[in-house]
């Protein structure tokens, strides 16, 4: 099976081509270690921490950075069953982070304290999804999902 961390550097040549003016959600699903993956020396490589807990630690690094840019989190959940696709993929948990705009989403990537607290989230990961979508409209569907 084929896992992703980071982009590759086509993804994110598409990702940096779109409009950087208006609200972006990025889909976040997570695959979390049994056991943290830090680098040889680093201060928490000893730890025996759990995935989720260096992701956990992750979230609390940069939620101030992702919070400074004006990111906001729109819905999160923990994972329970595929419904339409491959049976044996599996996430933990997934979330929707907002943002008012992908030069926001630059703005978090590019700071230094940021790019220390990544990291962690290295370490946390064995798979994940980061998916851009432009905000949608729910008004005027009647409550259908599928409107």
């Amino acid at each position: 099976m084929t896992t992703y961390i980071d982009p590759s550097r086509e993804n994110f040549a598409a990702f940096k081509a779109l409009p950087r003016d208006e609200p972006i959600q990025m889909l976040n699903l997570l695959l979390y270690r049994d056991e943290a993956e830090y680098p040889e020396g680093h201060e928490h490589a000893s730890k025996g921490w759990s995935g989720r807990r260096a992701y956990q630690e992750y979230g609390k690094t940069s939620g101030p950075i992702f919070q400074r840019v004006g990111g906001s989190i729109v819905w999160r959940g923990t994972f329970q069953t595929m419904v339409t696709g491959p049976s044996e993929r599996r996430w933990h948990d997934g979330f929707v982070a907002q943002y008012p705009n992908s030069g926001a989403f630059f703005e978090m990537i590019k700071d230094p304290d940021y790019q220390l607290a990544v990291v962690n989230r290295t370490a946390a990961l064995v798979d994940s999804r980061l998916v851009r979508f432009a905000p949608g409209s729910t008004e005027g569907e009647g409550g259908s999902a599928f409107g």
